[in-house]
C-alpha cells in the first residue's frame, strides 16, 4: 500500500513524531529509524519493517531497493522535516516493530561480548556497538542505567551495526554471574590493586568485557563479580581515556 500525507496534524504523523520519545515507542511499539543508511542497513538485514516514509524524491531515488511488501507513505517535504531530530533532514524514515529486538540467555550465549555498566551517553554507547561490530563480537549487553538503544542519537551512532550484531538491554548482574559460572572470563576494567595491564591477557575466544560509567566507572558490587579487572596504561598527562575509546583499544586486544 502507498499513501501520501499531507496533513501535519495526521495521525500516523503525530505517531511517528512521537517516536522520539520512550513513551512513543511504548505506545506503537515501534521505533524509528532515520535517514537511508540505516534504512538500507535494516533492508538488507531483512528487518522486519512496519512502515517506509520519505519524500517523493527520497522515495524515487531508492524505490529499486524499498521491499514492495511494506506500507509506504509519501510525505511533503515540510512534514518530513518535522519527523525525526537530525540536524539535517533525512528525508526518509521506517519503523521497526520493538518485538523483534534481540533476546538472549546468557545461560546459552556465545563468542564474545562487550557489557556496558550504566554508560549514559548515547554517542559513546552508538560507538562502542560500532566498534565491537567492527571486532568481529557476537554482542553488546547494555545494563541497567545505560541509554537505551531506541535513542535517535544512539541509533544514529550505531550506523547499522545493531542489525548485525545483538544488542540487548539487560541485567549485567546476572550476565556476568552466569558467564563466570560457565567459566567464562569477564574482565572489567576498573583500577584495583590485583589490576592487570591489557595487554598482558591472552585473547579471548569466549567471554566478555565490562565498560563502567563515564564518570564512575563499574559499579562496585560489579566489580567484585568479574573473573579481574584490566587497565590501560597512561604514557602521557591525561587523567583517562573516553570510555569509547577505552573499549576500542581493549575490544581489538583481548578480542583480536
Amino acid at each position: 500500500m502507498r499513501e501520501k500525507i499531507t496533513s501535519s496534524q495526521n495521525k500516523r504523523v503525530k505517531q511517528w513524531r512521537a517516536l522520539t520519545t520512550k513513551k512513543g515507542r511504548k505506545a506503537t511499539q515501534t521505533y524509528l529509524l532515520e535517514g537511508w543508511h540505516l534504512v538500507q542497513e535494516a533492508i538488507k538485514a531483512h528487518q522486519p519493517l512496519a512502515a517506509i516514509m520519505g519524500t517523493a524524491d527520497q522515495l524515487a531515488e531508492h524505490a529499486t531497493e524499498l521491499p514492495v511488501d511494506v506500507d509506504t507513505f509519501e510525505l511533503t517535504d515540510s512534514i518530513a522535516k518535522t519527523i525525526g531530530d537530525a540536524n539535517t533532514p533525512q528525508g526518509i524514515f521506517a519503523t521497526v516493530p520493538l518485538g523483534h529486538q534481540s533476546t538472549v540467555d546468557p545461560a546459552t550465549a556465545t563468542g564474545n561480548w562487550l557489557f556496558l555498566d550504566q554508560v549514559q551517553d548515547p554517542g559513546n554507547i552508538g560507538t562502542m556497538v560500532r566498534t565491537a561490530d567492527a571486532a568481529g563480537l557476537t554482542g553488546v549487553v547494555l545494563g541497567l542505567g545505560s541509554a537505551s538503544r531506541y535513542l535517535p542519537k544512539v541509533l544514529r551512532s550505531m550506523q547499522g551495526s545493531q542489525f548485525h550484531i545483538q544488542v540487548v538491554e539487560d541485567d549485567l548482574h546476572t550476565w556476568i554471574q552466569t558467564f563466570t559460572s560457565r567459566h567464562l572470563p569477564v574482565y572489567g576494567t576498573n583500577l584495583d590493586p590485583q589490576a592487570q595491564d591489557y595487554r598482558n591477557v591472552d585473547p579471548l575466544t569466549a567471554g566478555a568485557v565490562v565498560m563502567g560509567n563515564e564518570g564512575n566507572g563499574m559499579a562496585p558490587d560489579l566489580q567484585r563479580l568479574t573473573t579481574r579487572n584490566l587497565y590501560i596504561p597512561i604514557k602521557g598527562q591525561a587523567e583517562s581515556l573516553n570510555v569509547a575509546v577505552a573499549a576500542g583499544i581493549v575490544m581489538f586486544r583481548i578480542f583480536g
